[in-house]
């Protein structure tokens, strides 16, 4: 079995980038434009940081075990937890939100595909650092 990292493709590195600039994006303008109290945007603000970092954390965590690289189960352990907590805090937040039933399926969309892009913009980072 190869175990050598390739360098990620131009094409790949590019479309994490704009995957992560489109829910960034995406999310952002709708806190902007969404009708609601500026304590509530800075809630979902604040989770959407917190995701992007907990993701890029379990992203790590996970590459350096892979790797043999030590890592603690104490950081291991609350990478997975302040990701999984970012989820269900959205969660919680979009359920009790007075929005519309599409404007919390934007929100929840925008989140997922932010963490989701975050962790390959991570990935292709790190794979591009080590050639």
């Amino acid at each position: 079995m190869n175990t050598e990292i390739q360098k990620p493709s131009a094409a790949f590195l590019g479309a994490s980038w704009t995957a992560l600039a489109l829910g960034l994006g995406a999310y952002l303008i709708g806190l902007w434009n969404a009708q609601m109290q500026l304590n509530e945007k800075g809630y979902y603000f604040t989770i959407l940081m917190y995701g992007l970092f907990s993701a890029v954390s379990v992203q790590k965590s996970v590459r350096d075990k892979a790797e043999g690289i030590p890592v603690t189960a104490v950081y291991y352990g609350l990478s997975w937890f302040s990701t999984i907590l970012t989820l269900l805090l959205l969660t919680v937040g979009l359920i009790n939100a007075t929005l519309t039933l599409s404007e919390k399926g934007f929100f929840a969309m925008s989140f997922a595909l932010s963490l989701f892009a975050v962790i390959a913009v991570q990935k292709n980072t790190r794979d591009t650092a080590t050639h």
